[in-house]
């Protein structure tokens, strides 16, 4: 069951160019270096709680399990 674990997917859309250096730390943590960049990341409370912070910055896309 481990193996089909959910995952989102997420596009960095919008550049952090003018936004909080905290939010910006958040896009670096979330695994991105490069805008319009797409990573994968398992679907936790925490991924998610990174995701809110910087909702106004990506896109999200649920897959798996």
């Amino acid at each position: 069951m481990a193996s089909e674990a959910k995952k989102v997917r997420i596009t960095y859309s919008t550049s952090f160019i003018g936004v909080q250096g905290d939010q910006k730390d958040t896009i670096r943590r979330l695994g991105f270096t490069k805008l319009q960049q797409t990573v994968e990341q398992p679907d936790t409370p925490v991924i998610r709680g990174m995701i809110h912070k910087v909702r106004h910055l990506v896109t999200v896309e649920e897959i798996g399990g």
